[in-house]
């Protein structure tokens, strides 16, 4: 699968649940970018979206950061273990290539538990 093709459907799939979420709420010292520099990448920003591009090695622990709403598009097969907060839920996820998830708002620490890099693009809706 073309990576630039699925980044445009994503793009224009994003810019439609635009129309249909409220607002987030910012957590500017959260930022994946800021407290990730080393894995997290930005990619494209305008007034609607900001894309981020995320690539950790495996065993790695990406920081306790924020997202607001948005879309994930899989670039990799990975397996994740997720920490989300306030209430400290752990969960374990299978990443495939190709795929892609919506999430409400997080807060989360990630850990790359697999044998692979992971490799990822977060579209992030703005209001």
């Amino acid at each position: 699968m073309n990576k630039k093709l699925l980044l445009a459907g994503v793009l224009a799939l994003s810019a439609g649940a635009l129309l249909l979420t409220g607002p987030a709420s910012s957590q500017e010292n959260l930022d994946p970018l800021k407290v990730a520099p080393g894995t997290h990448k930005l990619v494209f920003e305008n007034k609607f979206v900001r894309v981020i591009s995320a690539k950790v090695p495996a065993g790695s622990l990406e920081p306790k950061h924020s997202h607001p709403h948005g879309v994930t598009v899989y670039l990799a097969d990975y397996t994740v273990e997720q920490k989300s907060f306030p209430d400290g839920k752990v969960s374990r996820a299978e990443r495939k290539f190709g795929t892609a998830t919506w999430s409400e708002a997080v807060v989360h620490e990630v850990k790359n538990v697999g044998k692979t890099p992971s490799d990822a693009l977060r579209i992030e809706l703005k209001y």
